[in-house]
């Protein structure tokens, strides 16, 4: 399993707000792999991963919007009932707890993948249990 740089943006909860987002990053050829947005009454936190994290931050330093960036999981998991039930359940075994988790697909082969939060700490035991997981599931 890879990990991948995920851009969590602060935003206004207003009409137009994300489109003039989207429109910025397409604007410099940035593609948006994963994305995931919640509101709240007033700010909106939206989730983000791109194929070029640095032209995003440049683009989101532009735009004046407050942003974090943290490193996630990216998981490709066999396409089939249970498999993401086993994954959770083996990092839950491991006690690494699944913050968020939300979807994107993989520009060279259009498969699905997933965005997994989990603790910084635990980045690199998450992937090594999630590798596992996958080899054995493709057994």
């Amino acid at each position: 399993m890879p990990t991948a740089k995920e851009l969590n943006v602060q935003m206004e909860d207003r009409p137009g707000a994300l489109g003039k987002l989207c429109r910025a990053l397409a604007d410099r050829g940035v593609n948006i792999l994963a994305f995931q947005a919640a509101s709240d009454e007033r700010r909106t936190q939206v989730h983000i991963v791109t194929d070029n994290p640095i032209i995003a931050k440049s683009v989101l330093e532009s735009q004046g919007l407050a942003f974090t960036e943290v490193e996630v999981v990216q998981a490709k998991l066999p396409h089939r009932p249970g498999e993401l039930a086993r994954a959770a359940s083996r990092l839950g075994e491991a006690n690494i707890n699944i913050s968020y988790a939300y979807g994107g697909v993989d520009p060279g082969t259009n498969e699905p993948f997933l965005i997994l939060g989990v603790g910084v700490a635990e980045i690199g035991r998450a992937v090594a249990i999630l590798d596992k997981a996958v080899a054995a599931a493709a057994t």
